[in-house]
């Protein structure tokens, strides 16, 4: 990689650090939408509990990493909700910039490819014969043929 590429590289990493460590402690709790239509029908409680009707949310389980280390956007066993979100939020984008760097590292260019041995170079496309070179020699050049 070329030596000017690692500040703006840096930069954005810097970035997304900042934006996953702290800005993420300010999003909403209810983001997604696909929660709220999956409630539409049900009646719930003000903790988000289901308590009557009928709709899809019923049917949920729960998720089979849910006792995952990184599970529902924090670090289990910090107690600090600030500090569990935002900690997550840069291993993630730890975790990917390594990932995606690594990829991008494994795919990239070596070097210049070598010419094999059986592509020579020719000088011209028809190769001339020493008779065809004393008939353009005699004939004299009128600038049309």
């Amino acid at each position: 990689m070329n030596k000017r590429h690692w500040p703006f590289l840096l930069g954005g990493l810097l970035v997304a650090l900042l934006l996953a460590g702290v800005v993420s402690n300010y999003a909403s709790s209810h983001p997604d939408g696909l929660d709220s239509s999956l409630l539409k029908g049900c009646t719930v409680n003000a903790d988000d509990e289901i308590t009557g009707g009928s709709c899809p949310a019923q049917q949920a389980k729960d998720h089979e990493l849910a006792d995952s280390p990184l599970a529902d956007y924090g670090v289990r066993g910090i107690g600090n909700d600030f500090v569990s979100t935002g900690l997550s939020g840069v291993l993630g984008v730890l975790l990917t910039f390594a990932l995606g760097g690594g990829l991008f590292w494994l795919a990239r260019r070596r070097g210049p490819a070598t010419p094999t041995a059986s592509a020579t170079p020719t000088a011209s496309a028809t190769p001339t014969t020493s008779a065809d070179s004393a008939d353009e020699a005699a004939t004299p050049s009128t600038g049309t043929r």
